[in-house]
């Protein structure tokens, strides 16, 4: 037997371990089956290569719980320690077994290969542990067996033992702090979490399978006992695309999400081998105009074991509110949001995200144009948030972004300048985009630009004033303008202020009648002479106030805490309507403020702003006035 003490530094190394290696205790099991795994991989690749002159067959690694006695068992068929490389990569904490076999291969090796980075991982069992026991048998021919074990301090005890197969057994004996991992549920749950899609089979107990046996009146089911493999080795990221199809897709989407009963809309399978590693598959899931939708739904891995699923400062923040999975092995198991932040690996993996959802919608755009319109409304809220947050995908935004009318007609932006260069530039040569937020409430607005044959978007997500902004401030003498926000002759101005029939001193004795007789500071009176056959009083939002107001409300855009700013309205009064002619002559004022206060609710009726009492005094007025 040996004796002897682990190469450490600080004799407190353990503690530390316990408390600070890791967030989470049940990390252990994930670092454990990995180390397990990398065994496998290591002898497979051995074998592969013709170094290693044994049978690879078709191992497996295995996790026991034995409550009665308190103990973990992970046990693996793979490359095996000697007594030297035990007292080498056990007794040396923080050297790396994995990374001295890649630097020792790293011409042979297949990428992707190998998980271990730290060495420190095995000894993450000392936070579950109270004493951790190794058995294991090398693959090489004629070596002995070897047991290591440790009770959490420096000292260790190594000597040889009986094992007639080559792998390692981790015995973990489980501190009376940590009996919750002796719970089989509880075991079962992390390896699900953490190990689902590694490449080796995981083994956890057995279960029960149905099967037939003979055939026709021979034919009889039978219950058979097989191992419980809780993992899938083979998950449909670590395939060529061209291998997939779309159902294949779909059903990796329901193993991957096996409560979410609504199709994805389309994924985004991502493969690259340089300058970095990275594989993966991304699901458009429906969005709508829910502008905080649930995130953390993509995981990230390195090499098929579960890393976490706060994808931030990996993924671009506009996709986030996708689906999926991302594998690289150039993220390491164990990192920090500012290290993520700050790596250049990591950004790197951001940009080419980033360029490969940007390329695939292009090219979805492009093949079946049809389908991409009818899905816009479920994934507008994704792209315009990109187009906002990621100058490289705004770039590129115009070969794909949608730009629908109320009348269902879809554009990109080219095709949109084609279409209203002709009509909706003003007499400063500003190419005029008008848009709704709401048919229903702005419909009266629209058919007005309508009958001028203007083309009016519908543009109604929350995120839209942040985007007019931007596309405002990047494209060349364009102006968007929301249908309700003047008068058309106003939103496309052709020509100079037509000649009012009411004159300047008319207009100043009329305009305190209409205030007083109002009474809502909310409203600002402004006389204007517009078509004679334009309606008499009509209620418009400046553009500039409201569009700041609502990019303050949804975060952006600051203005001085806008967002709590009550609405703000103009009433536009027609000078040139006879009905405003006839207001101004009439003789008695309790008639004059009845038609201007029915002249008024009617324009608030048609921007839906009249309610409550308001609403009932006008239907009496209404009546009265039919009689």
């Amino acid at each position: 037997m040996t004796k002897g003490n682990i190469n450490i530094k600080a004799e407190n190394i353990f503690p530390i371990i316990k408390k600070f290696l890791y967030s989470d205790h049940e990390i252990f099991l994930r670092e454990l089956v990995s180390n397990a795994t990398d065994a496998t991989m290591k002898l497979k690749h051995l074998v592969s290569i013709g170094e290693a002159q044994v049978e690879y067959g078709n191992p497996i690694i295995e996790v026991k719980v034995d409550q009665e006695n308190q103990k973990i068992h992970i046990i693996d068929q793979g490359i095996g320690m000697t007594q030297e490389e035990v007292e080498k990569y056990i007794n040396q904490i923080a050297f790396s077994g994995a990374e001295e076999f890649v630097a020792k291969y790293k011409e042979k090796i297949p990428e992707n290969g190998i998980i271990g980075h730290f060495g420190l991982g095995f000894y993450s069992a000392f936070m579950v542990a109270r004493k951790v026991e190794i058995i294991t048998k090398s693959y090489l021919p004629d070596t002995k067996a070897v047991r290591w074990e440790c009770d959490g301090s420096p000292e260790y005890n190594l000597e040889e033992t009986e094992k007639s197969e080559r792998g390692t057994e981790i015995i973990l004996h489980i501190a009376e702090d940590s009996t919750e991992f002796l719970e089989a549920n509880r075991i079962r749950t992390l390896l699900t979490k953490y190990n689902k899609f590694m490449p080796i089979p995981i083994k956890f107990g057995t279960k029960e399978e149905t099967v037939k046996t003979g055939e026709g009146d021979d034919a009889k089911e039978e219950k058979i006992t097989v191992d419980n493999i809780i993992n899938n080795p083979n998950p449909a990221w670590t395939k060529a695309p061209a291998d997939l199809n779309d159902e294949d897709y779909k059903q990796f989407y329901h193993e991957l999400y096996p409560m979410q009963f609504e199709e994805p809309l389309f994924n985004i399978h991502l493969n690259v081998d340089y300058p970095f590693n990275l594989t993966g598959i991304l699901y458009f899931p429906k969005i709508t105009k829910n502008i905080d939708p649930q995130r953390d739904k993509i995981q990230l891995y390195q090499n098929q074991v579960f890393v976490t699923d706060n994808v931030e400062g990996i993924v671009p923040d506009f996709l986030q509110m996708l689906r999926g999975v991302i594998d690289s092995p150039d993220i390491p198991l164990n990192v920090s949001r500012s290290y993520l932040q700050a790596d250049a690996a990591v950004k790197k993996i951001s940009t080419y995200i980033t360029r490969k959802v940007a390329d695939k919608l292009v090219s979805l755009f492009k093949d079946d144009r049809k389908s991409f319109e009818e899905k816009w409304e479920d994934i507008k809220i994704i792209i315009e948030y990109g187009m906002l947050s990621e100058e490289k995908f705004y770039e590129k935004s115009d070969k794909f972004a949608l730009y629908p009318t109320v009348d269902g007609t879809y554009y990109i932006w080219d095709e949109l300048m084609e279409k209203i260069k002709s009509n909706q530039v003003d007499k400063d040569g500003t190419t005029v985009i008008l848009y709704a937020s709401d048919k229903k409430t702005q419909h009266s607005y629209i058919e007005t630009a309508k009958e001028k044959g203007y083309e009016v978007l519908l543009l109604d997500s929350p995120i839209v004033s942040h985007l007019l902004q931007k596309l405002e401030t990047s494209k060349e003498k364009i102006h968007f303008s929301r249908v309700d926000a003047d008068h058309i002759d106003n939103l496309i101005k052709k020509e100079d202020t037509k000649i009012s029939k009411l004159s300047e001193e008319e207009q100043k004795t009329l305009q305190p009648i209409i205030e007083e007789t109002i009474a809502d500071k909310n409203f600002t009176v402004k006389m204007e002479a517009l078509d004679s056959t334009a309606n008499p009083f009509m209620i418009t939002q400046p553009e500039f106030m409201r569009r700041m107001k609502e990019m303050s409300a949804t975060g952006g855009g600051g203005m001085f805490g806008m967002g709590n700013f009550p609405d703000m309205y103009t009433l536009v009064v027609n000078t040139n309507h006879e009905l405003v002619s006839e207001i101004l002559n009439t003789k008695t004022k309790k008639k004059q403020e009845k038609l201007v206060q029915q002249a008024f609710d009617l324009a608030r009726l048609s921007q839906n702003l009249l309610h409550g009492e308001a609403l009932s005094s006008f239907i009496k007025r209404s009546f009265e006035l039919i009689k």
